[in-house]
């Protein structure tokens, strides 16, 4: 490569759970650059995921959603000898945490419940319990590159 490699930037820590991940993830679901919106829409979610799970932590039910909508393989295609293939790869740690991010704030945004934060509680609390539009995307994902694990051997 030509360039050297970006650096990358330090987030800093929501102000209510001093997390990153949330801040990542708050970054993610903004929209026009409506920051204070997106936290609004984020806490206020989290606050509907604490009635509907009672014993848990919300921040810790978010992440165990996180978690259960984390892809751990994925199929890229390659051209071998004028054909396409699609060859399963491992997913590097920091795509496993954006794609995960993407699947819940997409699959949210396509529900049908009245405003976003209570359409992102509803996708968090089905991806907890690995249900729910994301989870199914993961297990899509999963099962064509178990699928197409055979042409695993024309690995990049």
């Amino acid at each position: 490569m030509r360039k050297t490699k970006a650096k990358k930037r330090v987030l800093l820590p929501d102000p209510k759970f001093n997390e990153t991940l949330v801040t990542r993830f708050v970054n993610n679901m903004m929209l026009d650059g409506k920051k204070g919106i997106s936290y609004k829409i984020f806490y206020d979610a989290l606050d509907i995921v604490a009635e509907k799970v009672k014993d848990n932590n919300p921040v810790d039910v978010w992440k165990k959603a996180m978690e259960n909508v984390t892809p751990q393989v994925e199929v890229k295609s390659r051209r071998v000898g004028g054909a396409t293939f699609q060859i399963p790869t491992p997913v590097r740690e920091e795509r496993k945490i954006a794609t995960a991010m993407k699947f819940l704030i997409q699959y949210a945004r396509k529900r049908n419940e009245k405003n976003m934060s209570q359409k992102l509680a509803g996708e968090i609390v089905a991806a907890f319990k690995e249900e729910g539009a994301a989870f199914k995307k993961k297990e899509d994902i999963h099962k064509m590159a178990e699928a197409n694990k055979a042409f695993s051997h024309f690995r990049f």
